[in-house]
């Protein structure tokens, strides 16, 4: 008598054999692809969710490596923040490590939004979107105001997808006052040419580096120099 113990494979895949071996038909052929195709997902979703448990149990420390500094009227303003290529190079070399990935979805409707999906080898895949609208600050064009938020929303949505935070992590900004537009600018820039100010002296009066640094709650202090400087002269 043999003591040979025969495996029982109850695997979808081995369940359709076993009915082709029977003579099943399309019908039932159809219900047990759509079961295989179920626990093919269900196997893919376990598989995700045990390789990025591993990944967060040694989880890449990511070091704010970019700095952003400048003056206003209350005195210097500065923050510290983690470029977007240094948390893509550390992130992702971590991921690979598990057999995952990061990629990134981009749409514009007026506002723009960013997705971040962390796919695995196996196929399933999770998401994270973030929306904002375009970063108008300081003396950007429309290219650089669209670029700016759009890798401002890249490095936010992968630290949320894996769920990590940068050292410290920054606000990236929250606090900063706003700095003129460009229109605003011009003005400040014709009146200060018109009535032949010396903008050294001016930057000074206002405590900033250049007028592109001027925020906005500042403006109609400096407007109202220069018109009172115009005032004076007549």
């Amino acid at each position: 008598m043999s003591n040979e113990i025969t495996t029982i494979n109850n695997s979808p895949a081995e369940m359709i054999k076993m009915a082709l071996a029977g003579g099943a038909d399309l019908e039932e052929l159809a219900k047990f692809l759509s079961l295989q195709q179920q626990w093919e997902a269900g196997e893919a979703r376990k598989a995700y969710n045990k390789a990025m448990a591993a990944f967060k149990e040694n989880p890449p420390h990511i070091e704010k490596d970019k700095k952003v500094g400048y003056t206003t009227q209350k005195g210097k303003v500065g923050y510290s923040h983690a470029s977007l290529a240094n948390v893509v190079e550390k992130i992702t070399a971590g991921l690979s490590n598990h057999g995952l990935s990061a990629s990134w979805k981009t749409k514009q409707n007026g506002a723009i939004s960013v997705t971040c999906v962390i796919t695995h080898v196996m196929g399933h895949s999770e998401e994270v979107t973030l929306t904002a609208n375009a970063d108008m600050t300081g003396s950007k064009n429309d290219i650089q105001a669209l670029g700016s938020t759009i890798t401002y929303l890249q490095r936010y949505t992968i630290l949320a997808a894996t769920g990590l935070a940068t050292a410290d992590m920054d606000n990236d900004g929250v606090t900063e006052e706003a700095v003129i537009d460009e229109n605003k600018i011009k003005i400040l820039k014709d009146l200060i040419k018109e009535l032949a100010v010396d903008e050294a002296q001016f930057m000074t009066y206002m405590a900033v580096e250049k007028i592109e640094d001027i925020p906005m709650s500042g403006y109609g202090k400096a407007k109202l120099a220069l018109e009172a400087r115009r005032k004076a002269k007549k």
